[in-house]
C-alpha cells in the first residue's frame, strides 16, 4: 500500500466508526485494492455502503475516493521496484545486476514494514510471550525457515516446536497442541490443497494462529488467523523471495525478546554455558 495511505488510516483508527474500520482493515490487509478497485467495489467487497466509503476517505483528509486512489498510484510510479535492464549485464544471471536485485530486496523490506502496524506486531509478541506452547508451521521452502526460526526462538523460551510438513506432522501436532498455544504459519506459494482447512482446525482448539504469507493470500488468511502479517515478496522471475519474511520473523524474535526480558537473557547464557561444557561450538578468537 502507499505509505501515505497507510500512516493516514493509522492515524485516524481512533476516530473511525466500526463500519470505517472495516475498510480500513480491508485496505490494510491488501495495499493494491486502493489502484485496481472502485469505491463501489470496496464498499462491497468491506461490507458497508458506498455512503461510509465516501466518509472514510473524507475522515482521511482526502476530498473524494478518486484522490486517494490517484495519490496511491502516483507514489507506487515514483517507486517501482524493479526496471528491467536494457541489455543482459555481465555475470548477473537472467540479465537482473546486482544493483536491482538489492534494490528489489529493499523495496520489499520497506513496504514490508512500512505498512507492519505497531499494535499488531506487538499482540503478537505478547501471544508468543503467553503461549504455553509455541509451533512453527511452513511448507516446502518454509518448512526450512520454520527450522532456523525455531533454532532462535527456542534460545529465548522454552518448548517451541516445529509442525512437520506431512499431513501426519499436523495430526500429531493437533493432538498435542492446546488452548492459548501460538502458531506461526508460513505460508508462501505455491501453497497444498487444504491447507485453510488443516488451519481452521487448528483455530478451533483455540491456537493463537499467526500468519505471516504473501498478500494474495493475506484476506483468507484472516478466516483462520488470530493476526495475519502480510510480506511484500515481489522477485520479477522464477526465483522466489523470502527476505521480508525471514525479516518479519526476526523482528518478532526481538520483541520477544524485549518483552521476556531477564528469562530470555537468562535462557541464553544457559545455553551457551552447556555448550561450552558439552565442546559443542567453536570459541570466537
Amino acid at each position: 500500500m502507499a505509505s501515505r495511505l497507510t500512516l493516514r488510516i493509522q492515524d485516524s483508527m481512533a476516530r473511525l466508526t466500526r463500519s470505517e474500520h472495516k475498510l480500513a482493515e480491508l485496505l490494510l490487509g491488501n495495499g493494491t485494492l486502493i489502484e485496481t478497485h472502485s469505491a463501489t467495489e470496496l464498499a462491497q467487497m468491506a461490507e458497508v455502503s458506498k455512503a461510509t466509503t465516501a466518509r472514510f476517505f473524507r475522515t482521511l483528509g482526502y476530498g473524494d475516493f478518486e484522490e486517494a486512489k490517484t495519490q496511491a498510484r502516483e507514489e507506487r510510479n515514483r517507486s517501482e521496484p524493479f526496471a528491467y535492464e536494457a541489455h543482459v549485464a555481465t555475470g548477473s544471471p537472467s540479465g537482473r545486476t546486482i544493483g536491482a536485485h538489492m534494490q528489489l530486496e529493499i523495496d520489499n523490506l520497506t513496504r514490508t514494514f512500512e505498512e507492519l502496524r505497531p499494535d499488531l506486531l506487538s499482540e503478537a509478541v505478547e501471544l508468543i510471550a503467553r503461549a504455553p506452547r509455541v509451533w512453527l508451521a511452513g511448507f516446502g521452502a518454509e518448512e526450512g525457515i520454520a527450522l532456523a526460526a525455531r533454532q532462535v526462538l527456542a534460545r529465548l523460551r522454552p518448548d517451541v516446536r516445529v509442525v512437520g510438513g506431512d499431513p501426519a506432522g499436523w495430526t500429531e501436532a493437533l493432538s498435542m497442541a492446546g488452548p492459548e498455544d501460538a502458531m506461526l504459519l508460513l505460508s508462501l506459494p505455491p501453497r497444498p490443497r487444504g491447507l485453510a482447512t488443516l488451519a481452521g482446525h487448528a483455530r478451533t482448539t483455540r491456537i493463537n494462529i499467526i500468519t505471516l504469507s504473501d498478500h494474495a493470500f493475506a484476506a483468507r488468511a484472516r478466516r483462520f488467523s488470530r493476526i495475519v502479517i502480510p510480506c511484500h515478496m515481489a522477485s520479477h522471475g522464477a526465483i522466489p523471495t523470502h527476505t521480508a519474511l525471514l525479516s518479519a520473523l526476526r523482528i518478532l524474535a526481538v520483541g520477544y525478546a524485549a518483552r521476556a526480558g531477564q528469562s530470555a537473557t537468562q535462557r541464553m547464557a544457559a545455553l551457551d554455558e552447556l555448550g561450552e561444557e558439552l565442546s559443542l561450538f567453536e570459541r570466537p578468537d
